[in-house]
């Protein structure tokens, strides 16, 4: 058994991706393949069923847990506080807590320069990631503070560097670094560990970027020290799994860069 026997993750964006090669290919998916093992269960959300149905039949199937997929697609065109509402609201139904959420989803034109944004693009990835973070946020906070539970949200070096055609989930990943270390300033006293990653790894959307934008590839994507790509499953989920561990309530606020390699730098 692991030691997160018994408690309830929700992961945004993990549906089931593969990479060319058939190997894991999105970081929500390996994150809760980590949580999986660790004998968690876990409420997946994301925008295509299948993925999600996917990923519930093999993390079953393989692990022993319980896994409720929710379709669930934060966006402008959407009612998006009753979308999540409706999310959180299953997830106590089925499970009755909420230990873990992980705010992982987001989309994005990445690849397209400043000068040729359309709004369109930009609210794409504002909502997908910057508004998804925050409804799911406040949704979630009454359920993480009575469990004493764990946020962990995805921010991008594509903020922190200013990559180049990254205009829009720059902004919207720098604008979840922002809300994070509010978070954590002001849910440290109620108990919740709040904390946000930057990784690097090697997923289905950064192999598509690289076909479809190579220049652009080129420009943002360099090799870590390491000599590889973060793994998502290995490296990310395993670090996710630490940070809901009570040993890690110390590091909450921080900003974790993972680029390739099996430790945290703040």
């Amino acid at each position: 058994m692991g030691f997160l026997t018994g408690k309830t993750a929700i992961i945004t964006g993990a549906g089931r991706a593969v990479l060319s090669d058939g190997s894991c290919g999105s970081i929500g998916y390996g994150i809760a393949t980590a949580y999986a093992k660790e004998g968690a269960n876990l409420v997946i959300t994301g925008r295509n069923v299948k993925k999600l149905e996917d990923a519930k039949e093999e993390l079953e199937r393989l692990y022993g847990i319980k896994v409720l997929p929710v379709q669930a697609d934060v966006s402008a065109d959407n009612d998006n506080e009753a979308v999540v509402a409706n999310v959180v609201k299953q997830a106590m139904d089925t499970f009755g807590r909420i230990d873990v959420l992980i705010n992982n989803a987001q989309a994005s034109a990445s690849g397209v320069p400043l000068a040729q944004h359309t709004t369109e693009q930009f609210n794409l990835a504002l909502y997908s990631g910057l508004y998804a973070a925050f409804y799911y946020m406040k949704a979630c906070y009454p359920y993480l503070k009575e469990t004493k539970g764990s946020i962990i949200n995805f921010a991008s070096g594509a903020g922190l560097f200013g990559n180049f055609g990254q205009c829009s989930y720059a902004a919207a990943k720098e604008g979840i670094r922002g809300l994070t270390r509010v978070a954590a300033t002001e849910w440290a006293q109620d108990g919740i560990n709040v904390n946000v990653v930057c990784p690097l790894a090697w997923t289905a959307q950064l192999e598509q970027f690289k076909k479809a934008y190579p220049e652009a590839f080129e420009a943002n994507v360099h090799m870590p020290p390491a000599g590889h790509l973060g793994d998502s499953e290995l490296e990310i989920g395993r670090v996710c799994v630490q940070l809901a561990s009570p040993d890690f309530k110390y590091m909450t606020g921080e900003t974790l860069t993972l680029e390739g390699g099996k430790g945290l730098r703040p």
